[in-house]
């Protein structure tokens, strides 16, 4: 699993997260994340997702029920998705 970063829709900081691509092509990208720590997200739109090499892009997100990992408090496994292409900032 590669270590990126989650940022939250109208909140400036990130999270820091360890994602798995399924699915990455021009049309689009699809993967799975948990929050490094505990953390719940909202499910929906308005994510931005950093992957480790600084690559961005807008995702939407699904909490998945069926993964937990067994901590206390309960860590989720989150499904996200995105369209185009993930991109670099400019420097």
């Amino acid at each position: 699993m590669g270590i990126g970063k989650l940022y939250i829709p109208g909140d400036q900081s990130a999270v820091s997260i360890k994602y798995r691509f399924y699915i990455e092509s021009a049309i689009g990208w699809r993967g799975e994340l948990v929050p490094r720590e505990y953390r719940r997200f909202s499910e929906g739109d308005g994510y931005v997702i950093e992957l480790e090499d600084g690559r961005r892009g807008k995702c939407s997100i699904r909490k998945m029920v069926n993964k937990v990992i067994a901590t206390v408090p309960p860590v989720f496994y989150y499904y996200f998705r995105g369209v185009g292409r993930l991109t670099k900032p400019p420097k």
